[in-house]
């Protein structure tokens, strides 16, 4: 792999602007900005989430994630790019389905919590609806491929069930909510 990037601070955002990966340049404030932003955000908690000792699968689960977000967010990067497959949301789908198989039926809403691995994932899941809701703005004016979307719903849905896997892997329970 060729070096990226040799300097750092390069100043050239000085002036509010920031530049793409196809060499265009757009203010920071823009609405793509804030959804590359919020998927940053996103990678950060998932990593963060993996600090925690991890059951193995589910931290491999994690790893291929946040592969995954770094590719959507290079989709966001270079508009017309195309990065995020079906095939990604289809491994969500199996991840959810493994995760939620394991799971008693939901009887009650739960609260973030139990475990700090749980309430990491609770995190991730929160910053992944804020990343979904900033990829629906720039789409209103802006070409989003549906995979992207889907990509964000799915993941904040198993960041939920791996919060719930996550606390009873380590013998805990939901926390529910009370009336």
């Amino acid at each position: 792999m060729k070096t990226r990037l040799s300097i750092i601070a390069t100043r050239t955002g000085d002036q509010g602007t920031t530049g793409l990966g196809d060499g265009s340049r757009i203010d920071k404030d823009t609405a793509r900005i804030t959804a590359l932003g919020d998927i940053d955000e996103l990678n950060s908690a998932v990593g963060l989430l993996r600090t925690e000792g991890l059951p193995d699968d589910i931290d491999a689960v994690l790893d291929r994630i946040q592969h995954h977000l770094f590719d959507l967010g290079g989709e966001l990067c270079i508009p017309g790019h195309e990065a995020v497959q079906t095939s990604h949301v289809l491994y969500l789908d199996e991840m959810l389905a493994h995760y939620n198989a394991t799971l008693g039926k939901l009887e009650e809403f739960i609260l973030p919590g139990g475990t700090r691995a749980a309430a990491l994932a609770h995190m991730a899941r929160t910053i992944c609806r804020r990343a979904e809701r900033s990829v629906v703005a720039l789409s209103r004016n802006e070409a989003v491929r549906a995979p992207v979307r889907q990509y964000l719903n799915r993941l904040s849905d198993l960041c939920f069930v791996l919060a719930r896997a996550l606390n009873r892997a380590a013998g805990r329970a939901d926390v529910f909510w009370q009336r």
